[in-house]
């Protein structure tokens, strides 16, 4: 699959709109073999954005992100992300060089602070326009901001820099439609949604089976279809099972009517006030 609808950051970059995830991988000796050849088929079917942190695992994703995409590293759109109390000027700049050693490559194309923590925001840019600079990554953004942290971020040095937010996002969050998704749309920042099918806990749900049904796919397919079809929005699914993946590829290209939007809409409703960023 060579079609897979991409976003576009800031700076003009393209990147994928569909990817993988890898959160709770390398964490088990066991299925390391499993993770890396799912992720492998992944970037066979054209989805080349791979998500990974030094958080997941311990820096065990990383690791089989590493494997994953060796001899092919000119292929991948590569994001990882800092945990916060590494995110200090120089933390920043030791943290990164450690998942670059995991992962086997010299730079990173996105890097992103996982979520706000003790150290302030100007530390963290600085440290991230260092190894801008440097070649170490090519752009950085953050994780888990709503819209308060990232008008925060804005007002620091070099803050409108801020290439991605990554959030939680899918049918049964909705929260970021009331305020932070048009923040960022505006700005042109994307949204990178994790846990776009809430871990499989959604596709149980009649409606979104019906609908699906109805287009001969899955409730998986639909329920990324749904994040995919918002402007400037990345879906970045998670599976160790190769024909898993293979399903999730197959969300994009689907069309669906307005009525069975309207229809999701009813059975998931949107938002219609400001709800606390949620967080997994």
């Amino acid at each position: 699959m060579s079609d897979i609808s991409s976003a576009i950051l800031p700076s003009g970059t393209l990147l994928p709109a569909l990817g993988l995830g890898t959160w709770k991988m390398g964490e088990n000796s066991s299925t390391a073999e499993q993770e890396v050849k799912s992720l492998k088929h992944g970037l066979d079917l054209g989805m080349t954005l791979i998500d990974t942190a030094e958080m997941y695992g311990e820096g065990g994703a990383e690791i089989i992100t590493g494997k994953a995409i060796e001899g092919r590293r000119d292929e991948v759109f590569l994001v990882s992300k800092v945990y916060p109390y590494n995110a200090s000027h120089q933390g920043v700049i030791d943290a990164c060089e450690r998942s670059l050693q995991r992962l086997k490559t010299e730079h990173l194309d996105l890097y992103l602070l996982h979520w706000r923590g003790e150290h302030d925001l100007e530390e963290t840019v600085a440290g991230f326009e260092q190894l801008r600079r440097s070649g170490k990554i090519r752009e950085w953004g953050v994780s888990n901001f709503d819209v308060e942290d990232m008008e925060d971020l804005m007002e620091v040095e070099d803050g409108e820099k801020c290439a991605a937010n990554q959030v939680l996002y899918n049918l049964a969050r909705r929260g970021i439609e009331y305020d932070l998704l048009p923040w960022c749309q505006e700005r042109g920042i994307p949204i990178m949604a994790y846990s776009p099918i809430e871990q499989g806990r959604i596709l149980r749900n009649t409606e979104l089976i019906r609908i699906a049904k109805a287009y001969q796919a899955t409730p998986a397919q639909l329920a990324l279809a749904f994040v995919l079809r918002t402007r400037n929005t990345i879906a970045i699914p998670k599976s160790s099972d190769p024909h898993r993946v293979e399903e999730n590829a197959g969300a994009i290209g689907l069309e669906i009517s307005r009525e069975d939007w309207a229809a999701l809409d009813a059975a998931f409703a949107p938002p219609f006030r400001k709800h606390p960023l949620e967080m997994l």
